[in-house]
């Protein structure tokens, strides 16, 4: 067949491994850890649903090559631990049985030790070793790893590489971004060693040299080694780019595959995991450039979600491989979908870091728009329904669409309806917002799908009793969603120059270069930035003491220095008593009287859930569920995991 992405689709052979294509499953960690540190069952099920997908490779992440000076509560592979072998095992074998191949990264956080620990105070009980002794920005005392223990580390890196071949890896990929151990030692920021590992860069690089040394002699020759590096470390302080083409040029003849990445993960997060606030591929510089100097194969990563991005760097020689983390968590079948010329059904990652805050908050791992990461072992497939129901939806948002989407797929007969002219519910106002775009896609794509699955799609269609009772179903789906919160505000509604933050699509060009935003949740906070983008004035005015509490604990950090860095001039504390055709009179902390001017007024006070639909909807069919925000307005996460279940529970 022609292939749409011949580039993406094209086999790689590196060392004497041949992989399928070029799209690499990133390292990520799984979604259960036992308390041994082995891989559970639920995390070989999760690798082993990527592998699934059509991923070239799947890399497990991240196995702590030496627990003794680590102490984070990761994957250990030894001999000792019962089970610790064995589940290795089991997992290789889950990935490669459907064609990827199996990687492990290996990797040791240094002077982070305790990072992955969920109980954040136990790492006050643990000694944080790096390069040279010191103090961390929290306070933490770091202390430089004596001669014997970097032996010790070394050989620990080989060990644990021979005992992941032993389980059935053909690959390894270490670790020697991001701000841990190795890069601590490349870094001029966190080595000022003066031995034979300091000073120089051919001293600093000399650590990296050693580990794939013993690396090298553990799996033998052919055996595929990938080395991750952040090409610049980008900050002040550490290695920059002209370094970082040095560093790999001086690694190059230990490695078989140059996977080249971006910052250190302490103080970047945002771009070593680029945020929605960042153009996709906005690392790819940086493989390219050093490119250009190396003969190994070369990866990108970063924000990468879309095929024809995708395929235009390989297909430029920017890089040779591209590979993912997160868009690999949203669906799964990106690289059979890119494979079979079926990207118009591809679940983008909306960058949204409910994955990562998961992870650091629970210690499990979920994604907003996927409902199965975190829960594969309770099927990866859609079972068909014993007996086919009459399923009614109401509601075409997040929560109606999956609803739909999974009742169709179990066989019933589903029809959805959608009192607007297009599906998407709250989504279909992201499309205003350049880097919320995706979230607006998501619902196009849903609508997409739930078409080729023979939903019956009713659009401009309002569901009362008289028309439920007119279908007659067998099981009603309430997603009927929320609505804008406009309270009593003088002149709130009245004002020409106001706009619902849910009708900014329709009122793009009415929005004056002077603007007040009022509501600073997440909603309020984001539409902000836009603005601000735009080079409009921007007010933001929020009646609490902080802004946005709603974000998530990943994302909330970069969108408070994304507003404090647009030149977004924020007033909390003042509640807003009334809005005139000049701006917005409001109350401070002091109870004192303050205007502040600005010709548009977006409002973004947050959303109501619809109850008064269902209450009427409610006795209209034997069974009737309740999804999304028409429950408690919440986020997309819920929306399409509650949505998913109640067409599982039917």
């Amino acid at each position: 067949m022609k292939r749409k992405f011949p580039n993406l689709s094209k086999p790689i052979k590196i060392g004497n491994v041949y992989f399928r294509n070029r799209m690499f499953g990133a390292p990520m960690g799984g979604t259960d850890i036992t308390a041994d540190c082995t891989v559970g069952p639920a995390s070989t099920k999760f690798y082993e649903n990527r592998a699934k997908g059509g991923v070239s490779s799947v890399t497990v992440s991240e196995l702590v090559v030496h627990p003794e000076t680590e102490g984070s509560h990761m994957y250990h592979l030894d001999l000792q631990t019962p089970g610790s072998l064995a589940s290795f095992t089991y997992t290789a074998d889950a990935i490669r049985r459907h064609g990827a191949i199996a990687s492990v990264e290996l990797s040791h956080s240094g002077q982070y030790a305790g990072t992955y620990l969920t109980d954040k105070s136990k790492k006050e009980g643990l000694c944080q070793w790096g390069p040279s002794d010191g103090t961390r920005p929290d306070g933490r005392e770091v202390r430089a790893l004596t001669q014997a223990l970097i032996d010790d580390i070394v050989a620990a890196y080989g060990e644990k590489a021979a005992l992941a071949k032993r389980a059935g890896f053909e690959m390894v990929m270490v670790h020697g971004g991001h701000g841990w151990l190795i890069n601590q030692f490349l870094s001029p920021y966190f080595n000022k060693r003066s031995d034979q590992y300091g000073g120089s860069l051919e001293n600093r690089v000399r650590f990296a040299q050693e580990v794939l040394d013993s690396v090298r002699k553990a799996v033998g020759p052919g055996f595929p080694i990938e080395f991750r590096l952040s090409g610049s470390e980008l900050f002040d302080g550490g290695y920059d780019l002209q370094e970082g083409i040095e560093i790999a040029k001086l690694l190059e003849s230990r490695i078989d595959l140059l996977h080249v990445s971006a910052g250190t993960y302490q103080r970047g997060f945002g771009v070593t995991h680029p945020s929605m606030f960042l153009p996709h591929g906005s690392n790819v510089y940086l493989a390219e450039a050093i490119k250009k100097h190396v003969s190994v194969p070369v990866a990108t990563i970063g924000g990468l979600n879309d095929p024809e991005h995708m395929e235009e760097i390989i297909a430029s020689g920017k890089a040779d491989i591209v590979e993912m983390a997160r868009a690999l968590l949203a669906d799964p079948e990106l690289p059979k979908k890119v494979i079979t010329n079926q990207d118009d059904r591809i679940i983008h990652c909306l960058r949204c870091f409910t994955c990562m805050a998961e992870r650091a908050e629970t210690a499990t791992r979920r994604c907003t728009v996927n409902p199965i990461i975190g829960r594969e072992l309770d099927g990866l497939e859609i079972v068909p329904a014993a007996q086919k129901k009459k399923v009614l939806v109401v509601g075409g948002g997040p929560a109606g669409l999956q609803s739909a989407l999974t009742a169709a797929k179990r066989g019933h007969e589903v029809i959805l309806c959608e009192k607007g002219d297009e599906v998407g519910g709250i989504l279909v106002g992201e499309q205003a917002i350049s880097f919320k775009r995706e979230m607006y896609q998501l619902g196009v794509t849903l609508g997409k799908l739930c078409d080729d699955a023979g939903v019956d799609i009713r659009l401009n269609t309002m569901v009362d009793k008289a028309y439920a009772d007119q279908i007659d179903p067998d099981h009603i789906i309430l997603a009927v969603g929320s609505a804008p919160f406009v309270p009593p505000i003088k002149g709130l509604k009245e004002n020409a120059n106001v706009v619902l933050i849910n009708d900014y699509h329709h009122h793009i060009d009415d929005i004056t270069d002077d603007v007040i935003v009022l509501g600073g949740g997440l909603a309020g906070c984001e539409a902000a930035i836009h603005f601000a983008r735009e080079n409009k004035n921007v007010k933001l005015i929020e009646m609490n003491s902080e802004l946005s509490p709603d974000a998530n604990i990943r994302h909330r950090p970069l969108l408070l220095a994304e507003i404090e860095k647009s030149g977004i001039e924020v007033f909390k504390n003042h509640k807003a008593i009334e809005v005139t055709d000049n701006g917005v009179v409001c109350e401070n902390a002091q109870g004192e009287t303050v205007v502040i001017g600005g010709t548009s007024i977006v409002c973004a006070l947050g959303q109501r859930s619809r109850r008064e639909s269902v209450d009427e909807l409610w006795d209209c069919a034997p069974l009737v569920a309740q999804v999304g925000d028409c429950v408690k307005v919440s986020t997309i996460t819920t929306a399409i995991y509650q949505g998913h279940h109640a067409a599982l529970d039917i």
